[in-house]
């Protein structure tokens, strides 16, 4: 019942506005308490799952975009971040939310709601499934080619309110962050929200390899061959690619380029409501 009305709803745009944006591979945790952030989300999920975890004592709200690398270890990551934001809360219980995925031609996403619910059912602590709105929920078929419904949620840190959405504004940062992806790297930690800031790297990698046979590749290559379900994504996929490419192309060493002085770049909401970066000599 709670996927068939999730799935209803239309998309909402979200503005940047008090908006944290999490990229695939990423997860941020905040608070109702917390002056610049008042939305987590993410989209452009296929296969991948989004999940928020909340509990509902302190209101301590988490939200990551999974998929499949090291599904339990994540989990893990994500259940300690919320519990250490509602450890002084006596009452309350934690409740998940899982969004995404479709029947996708090789399964990958059935595999990582099933990783995903063992995950938690691992968990010593009682965590309540509220929304499953994953897979076979969230699928719908043209033409004999299936598609996800819903791409990307957000949701509302003061509320509890999760609905579908899509962000015109990913950054800052979005290409470093896609490489920090690309290049493999585990789940990531974004938010400090005791500070409420955003904390991107320090990342490093080797050099991509085949940067440049990539980036000759046509848009059918790049789709087919990068993609974990080429038919299903969305229209800018192609693009977000070899825009990340581009950027390894150009940094293939960051800890010269990006991070000489191995600090994260650092950047704080201003009066808008916009992120603006924080020179590091003041931190």
């Amino acid at each position: 019942e709670k996927a068939k009305l999730l799935r209803s709803q239309p998309a909402q745009i979200v503005e940047p506005k008090g908006l944290l944006y999490v990229q695939q591979r990423e997860f941020a945790v905040t608070t109702p308490k917390d002056g610049s952030v008042s939305i987590l989300g993410s989209d452009d999920a296929t296969t991948c799952h989004i999940v928020v975890l909340r509990h509902t004592g302190s209101g301590a709200t988490c939200l990551t975009h999974c998929d499949g690398s090291d599904t339990e270890a994540e989990v893990s990551l994500i259940m300690s971040s919320v519990k250490s934001f509602s450890h002084s809360t006596t009452y309350g219980r934690l409740e998940v939310h899982l969004v995404g995925g479709f029947n996708d031609d090789r399964q990958l996403s059935q595999k990582l709601t099933n990783q995903l619910l063992r995950a938690f059912d691992l968990q010593p602590d009682d965590i309540h499934l509220v929304t499953f709105c994953v897979t076979e929920l969230n699928d719908r078929e043209e033409q004999d080619v299936h598609f996800p419904i819903i791409y990307g949620i957000a949701v509302n840190v003061k509320t509890a309110e999760i609905f579908p959405a899509t962000f015109p504004e990913k950054g800052p940062d979005e290409d470093l962050r896609s490489a920090h992806v690309l290049t493999g790297a585990a789940l990531t930690n974004i938010y400090d929200a005791r500070m409420e800031q955003l904390h991107i790297g320090p990342y490093f990698w080797r050099p991509f390899p085949h940067v440049d046979f990539w980036l000759e590749q046509d848009d059918e290559q790049i789709l087919q061959n990068l993609s974990t379900s080429p038919l299903a994504e969305p229209p800018h996929f192609v693009s977000h690619i070899r825009s990340t490419l581009t950027f390894l192309k150009e940094h293939p060493f960051p800890s010269r380029s990006l991070f000489p002085d191995r600090k994260p770049r650092v950047y704080k909401k201003n009066a808008e409501g916009l992120w603006e970066q924080v020179c590091s000599g003041k931190i």
